[in-house]
């Protein structure tokens, strides 16, 4: 047991080398390079946004918990970096631009996450699709001709051995010095949960860091209600694979629960089971049974590490993506309600005034983001796991497709279902419109992330099928109005469309809606420049760590 008086003189000195963004980096010298203000403008792009959270309903043994937390959580920022772009030092050395280098620090490696991966490191090329969970020379060709039991798991690393040949190496083993730091730091903070289900996870997710499998403790993070502080920890989503979207890039998040927000949001969790069959499809696309035992909460984020750290940021978190835990158990729906509230403020509003027209900007309003954000992730557990004909999970059937059309799923069947809700009473005096207005206004804010991001992709997919189906109308003025009538239709449609698709394990048909619908037109293209020059930040960057919080 690590000493309280210990742990708390180290607060203060620790507490700073988390802070992820620090200070605003001050130019070398008096006089700015022409190179530094293309750098400056970059990074600013992103909008501070301080995490904390109050923390005085923690108990003292909660408090040195959440250091070691804290711990552990910076070690899966060591970790992405091997993963997305290698040997971070050697590529700090080599610049000099304090803003470039914080744009490296925002992005996770040299390339703009925002701006299709593009390069903004002289003599750096093009990002690996693959990045570093496979070598940079191995071709398609070469991964699936080669006959290895375990090279499509998640959780592998590929390297070439002594006689450069394709070999799988376990993250336990690839991450051995790092997982093992993670693992002694979960153990001692498992010793100091007041709260019984966290300390069985915490114990848990330490075993299985060791072992890769993550199914154990996938069930106990279900498995928990009273927890006080969450943790999510190891690898998890496989967006950075753009290879195959199969392997898992390492992340961490620090919760403190929200006890108000989610008494309120306990009440939908009933009605889950009811909305996955009144899903618009024929009842074969809908016949899986996702388990009941959801769980919808609101938290204060107050550490995000790893790949939910680079780029643009989550809001809302729904896990664990593992379909045997989502089938038998459900999934756990997490709104980070800061994270959100800082969104809606700093981004959201702004580019309203912009694009939305000046008669439904009453429409966009906070609670109509939350409850639009919170059910896209009750939507990514409905819906089907399995395809109906004998290809298999969905995520494999549809490859590197899967994760854009999952978020576009999750999106369009998430705002159906507040429409549903709505219409069954459940939503009190809101106005639906209000929902609606708010969904367009979001898909400018999301579709800035850039067409390299699958949420990008899924929401080009969205604005040029509403596009077709007439669900708003571009005013001469510049603005968009929205047909709530046509647009509820066109939402309907793709919903069918998404979901029979991933029914059928239909890659090619998965492959020709983001091809075709997920890219920006010309015309689209100038309103978001319009975005960019009234200054609107295309997303937030945050000033985290223990020294945010008050002891």
């Amino acid at each position: 047991m690590i000493k309280k008086t210990l742990i708390f003189m180290m607060l203060g000195a620790f507490a700073m080398s988390l802070n992820s963004c620090g200070d605003e980096p001050k130019p070398m010298g008096e006089k700015v390079k022409k190179e530094d203000v293309k750098m400056k403008s970059l990074v600013e792009t992103y909008t501070d946004f301080t995490l904390t959270s109050d923390i005085s309903h923690l108990s003292v043994d909660e408090k040195e918990m959440l250091i070691l937390l804290f711990q552990a959580a910076e070690v899966m920022n060591s970790i992405y970096w091997q993963e997305s772009y290698g040997d971070k030092a050697s590529l700090m050395a080599k610049l000099e631009d304090p803003y470039q280098k914080k744009f490296v620090e925002i992005n996770y490696g040299p390339w703009d996450r925002l701006d299709d991966n593009s390069s903004f490191v002289e003599g750096i090329g093009k990002k690996p699709a693959g990045v570093r969970f496979y070598p940079v020379d191995m071709t398609k060709e070469e991964f699936e001709a080669w006959d290895d039991e375990d090279k499509s798991s998640q959780y592998t690393m590929i390297v070439r051995d002594e006689n450069k040949k394709l070999k799988s190496v376990w993250y336990h083993e690839y991450f051995k010095d790092e997982i093992d730091r993670v693992v002694d730091l979960l153990k001692e903070a498992a010793k100091l949960a007041g709260d019984e289900g966290f300390r069985t996870y915490l114990n848990l997710r330490a075993e299985a860091l060791l072992t890769d499998d993550y199914l154990a403790s996938d069930m106990a993070w279900m498995d928990m209600r009273d927890n006080n502080v969450d943790l999510v920890i190891g690898p998890i989503e496989n967006y950075e694979d753009a290879l195959f979207g199969t392997k898992a890039a390492h992340e961490a998040f620090i919760l403190i629960k929200d006890l108000e927000w989610t008494k309120k949001l306990a009440h939908f969790a009933q009605f889950l089971p009811e909305l996955q069959k009144q899903m618009p499809v024929e009842a074969k696309y809908k016949a899986e049974i996702p388990g009941s035992n959801a769980d919808l909460g609101a938290y204060d984020a107050v550490f995000y590490a790893g790949d939910c750290n680079a780029g643009s940021k989550t809001i809302a978190i729904n896990l664990p993506n593992d379909e045997r835990v989502q089938l038998e158990k459900g999934s756990r729906r997490l709104q980070l309600k800061n994270s959100m509230q800082a969104k809606f403020d700093k981004i959201l509003i702004p580019i309203s005034e912009v694009l939305i027209a000046e008669g439904q900007r009453k429409h966009v309003t906070f609670d109509a983001f939350f409850a639009n954000t919170m059910f896209h992730e009750v939507a990514h557990g409905l819906g089907i796991k399995n395809t109906i004909n004998g290809k298999g999970d969905v995520r494999s059937a549809i490859k590197e497709q899967y994760s854009a059309l999952e978020e576009g799923k999750a999106d369009i069947l998430g705002l159906y279902m507040v429409t549903k809700l709505h219409e069954m009473g459940e939503l009190g005096e809101a106005d639906l419109m209000d929902n609606y207005v708010t969904f367009m206004a979001g898909i400018f804010r999301s579709v800035r992330f850039g067409a390299a991001s699958s949420h990008g992709k899924s929401n080009m997919v969205r604005f040029n099928y509403f596009l077709e189906r007439g669900a708003f109308t571009k005013l001469e003025n510049g603005t968009y109005h929205i047909d709530m009538a046509k647009m509820q239709d066109a939402s309907k449609e793709l919903t069918q469309l998404i979901l029979k698709i991933q029914g059928d394990g239909d890659y090619d048909a998965a492959k020709k809606l983001v091809v075709e619908k997920g890219t920006i037109n010309a015309d689209l293209q100038k309103d978001l420049n319009k975005i960019d020059a009234a200054g609107i930040p295309i997303d937030i960057v945050f000033n985290q760590g223990m020294g945010q919080l008050n002891f």
